[in-house]
């Protein structure tokens, strides 16, 4: 079995092959991808808040933000297979809440604690892409999170690649 990742050029030469059969639209997606984050996010909060206080009416309005975020999810990862769906919801996830730890030690003064959090984020971040984009399979998740730098590249480049 292969594990290796594809080069950086192959990756953008897979990108480039993907906006001209597909036309994907980067910005679009990398905007839809911040909000299911941000909705996961939210899910949580209010299944907590239900919790803590013991009102349901939190746990259906939890249901509701899980709804709109499968709807969306649907069009960030319209053509998923195996459990690529849950492992790019749960990629995202992970990477919202290490971008929030992050914040947490950066507003503590915590500088190198926040960076390291920060690169953890960005890391699992450009993970999800490599999926997404169908760079890698579920297969790879393992080889690619040991050695995510041709990976955060590549995110780095469609960052840079992108118009708005």
């Amino acid at each position: 079995m292969n594990n290796q990742l594809p080069t950086f050029n192959e990756f953008l030469a897979k990108i480039e092959e993907l906006k001209n059969r597909s036309g994907v639209d980067l910005v679009v997606a990398e905007d839809l991808s911040l909000a299911v984050m941000n909705l996961v996010s939210l899910e949580e909060h209010f299944f907590f808040t239900g919790v803590k206080t013991d009102q349901a009416k939190y746990f259906d309005t939890s249901l509701e933000i899980r709804e709109l975020r499968k709807e969306l999810m649907a069009k960030l990862m319209p053509n998923h297979e195996g459990e690529t769906w849950c492992i790019t919801k749960h990629l995202l996830s992970a990477a919202m809440r290490l971008i929030e730890i992050g914040n947490k030690f950066q507003a503590e003064g915590q500088k190198d604690e926040a960076e390291a959090m920060f690169k953890r984020a960005y890391k699992v971040y450009s993970i999800f892409w490599a999926l997404k984009l169908k760079l890698i399979d579920a297969k790879k998740i393992k080889t690619a999170a040991q050695n995510s730098s041709p990976l955060e590249d590549l995110v780095d480049q469609l960052a840079n690649c992108c118009d708005e």
